[in-house]
């Protein structure tokens, strides 16, 4: 599937937000936009009053920006979330906040959002014991997500648990013991959203 292949640090630019697509860089005086606060483009200090649609717009970007799907993924998440039953938005932003590759990310096994996908697709998480190597795969209450025994895999998230600790949102827990892994205890809500985002704005965007 095609992915953005040039430099991230300038869609956090674009998007006038830390989307954390560099991982602990991120936090470091490095980060892109602590350096250069302006949206790239040489044109950057021409650019006119932003149009109604264009703040509708670039809500739904910084979204896709955030946690990495394209534009055909996204509208498959919209359409899910009109299926189901209450809140459109609050649907929406659940759907995305269990994609398993974000879940792997925010227990703290990969350093970004990037790097939890790469772990996924190699193989190097399991679902209730299971191989799962689809990065977009939902996660379910109850669901217990788990590194496998193996050296390589061990190593790599227990360097990044080592070297970030990151606070694990209230709908996950991390489970004590020698191999890492967490469980899903709840649905997400409004308030374990990790980006400040105005979704009914994105509704009013897609639903036209």
């Amino acid at each position: 599937m095609a992915r953005i292949t040039g430099p991230v640090c300038r869609l956090c630019r674009r998007d006038g937000l830390k989307l954390f697509l560099k991982g602990t860089r991120c936090d470091t005086p490095k980060c892109a936009i602590e350096r250069r606060d302006t949206a790239p483009g040489m044109h950057q200090y021409r650019r006119g009053k932003q149009t109604d649609y264009g703040l509708h717009l670039r809500e739904k970007q910084k979204v896709k920006h955030y946690y990495g799907v394209l534009e055909r993924q996204f509208r498959g998440y919209f359409s899910r979330a009109t299926r189901t039953k209450g809140n459109t938005g609050s649907a929406l932003m659940s759907l995305l906040e269990r994609r398993l590759d974000n879940i792997v990310h925010r227990l703290g096994f990969g350093s970004s959002r990037a790097q939890a996908r790469q772990l996924v697709s190699h193989g190097h998480i399991t679902v209730n014991g299971q191989h799962v190597n689809v990065p977009s795969y939902i996660v379910r209450a109850g669901d217990v997500i788990r590194v496998k025994n193996r050296t390589k895999s061990l190593q790599m998230v227990q360097a990044n648990l080592s070297e970030h600790r990151r606070t694990v949102p209230d709908f996950l827990t991390m489970i004590e013991g020698g191999i890492p892994e967490g469980r899903v205890v709840r649905m997400p809500e409004a308030d374990d959203i990790s980006i400040p985002v105005q979704v009914q704005l994105i509704i009013e965007l897609c639903s036209q």
